[in-house]
């Protein structure tokens, strides 16, 4: 499927972008990886960490919120990879704006370069938080999933679609409850602080979520959202499995924060397949033949919802402490 394709990452020296790098050159032959994005330095960290693969990588200088730069990046792109974004949900809120910009506007200006281009296929990555968002993160994410949904409705006669993959805070990503319970520990403490003693999140690995991209890709028709089927977790647990019979103290929920992790609304239901190992939920609206639902899942049930707190299968002490040593908290 990817063997002498070119692929184009917007966002590709965030840690997902360096994890699906690595993963396309190991499992496969693409002809050519291009990494855009805005930071130089990280791009020239990001050259360090690849040179053993300096033939086949590309870094190109750009902003999503720039649209003639990214129709130049994708000149003989097939596939898109769409990871940028301003992802801090302070730093959204504080600056409302600027998240609009890359997030909504710089979302619309991947999908009329891409449809301009002749890109084949398109996966944008969204987030927990665009499900009923409380925040502006969220807001904004939501509506860049409903861009990228609709814009199968103007492909034509172009042999182009787009989907987007659905999950949560990576475990041990920056900013999330892992690292930082790590830090405090690292400082001597013995009391591990917890917004909310009811709070419980999905575990998914950086790898997890490089492979359902995959999956899209390989997969998707038009208009799907992917969603794996991984375990969760309870906060107060994963305080336990990092410093074992530590006092926890409860300091309520910050701005913005939910108490669980919601993937799949009832709304969705009516469109929601089961798969083994995955979801998929499936637009509303098909706007042309090309788009098929997989029927070799299971519909599910009128009213059924997927989140981290009404998950079925669930982590204990010891399987988050052995999860944790895959983790490389150092960094």
């Amino acid at each position: 499927m990817l063997n002498n394709k070119t692929i184009l990452i917007t966002g590709g020296t965030g840690s997902f972008g360096k994890a699906f790098t690595r993963y396309v050159l190991t499992h496969y032959d693409p002809r050519k990886i291009i990494i855009y994005s805005r930071d130089e330095f990280k791009q020239f960290l990001m050259q360090g960490e690849f040179q053993e693969y300096k033939d086949k990588i590309r870094f190109f200088i750009g902003d999503v919120r720039d649209k003639e730069r990214l129709v130049r990046a994708l000149e003989g792109v097939d596939y898109v990879v769409h990871a940028a974004a301003l992802k801090q949900v302070p730093a959204c809120e504080y600056n409302p704006a600027e998240a609009i910009k890359t997030n909504i506007n710089g979302a619309q200006n991947v999908i009329d370069a891409c449809l301009d281009t002749g890109v084949k296929k398109v996966v944008a990555l969204s987030t927990d938080k665009a499900v009923n968002p409380v925040n502006l993160y969220g807001g904004t994410k939501l509506v860049s999933d409903k861009l990228f949904i609709a814009a199968n409705a103007y492909a034509g006669n172009k042999d182009i679609c787009f989907s987007i993959v659905r999950y949560g805070n990576v475990a041990g990503s920056r900013g999330s409850v892992i690292p930082k319970f790590h830090d405090m520990i690292k400082k001597g403490c013995t009391e591990l602080t917890v917004t909310d003693y009811r709070m419980t999140r999905f575990w998914i690995s950086l790898q997890q979520g490089v492979e359902l991209v995959i999956k899209a890709l390989v997969e998707a028709t038009g208009g799907e959202t992917f969603i794996s089927k991984i375990p969760s977790f309870r906060i107060t647990d994963l305080a336990e499995a990092m410093l074992p019979g530590c006092a926890t103290k409860e300091i309520g929920i910050y701005p913005g924060e939910k108490l669980h992790e919601i993937m799949i609304t009832p709304e969705d239901s009516t469109t929601t397949y089961e798969y083994d190992k995955h979801y998929i939920v499936y637009p509303q609206v098909r706007w042309n033949s090309k788009q098929k639902i997989n029927e070799s899942g299971k519909k599910v049930p009128e009213g059924f919802s997927y989140s981290s707190g009404n998950n079925t299968e669930w982590l204990d002490v010891g399987q988050i402490q052995e999860l944790l040593k895959t983790l490389d908290l150092e960094k």
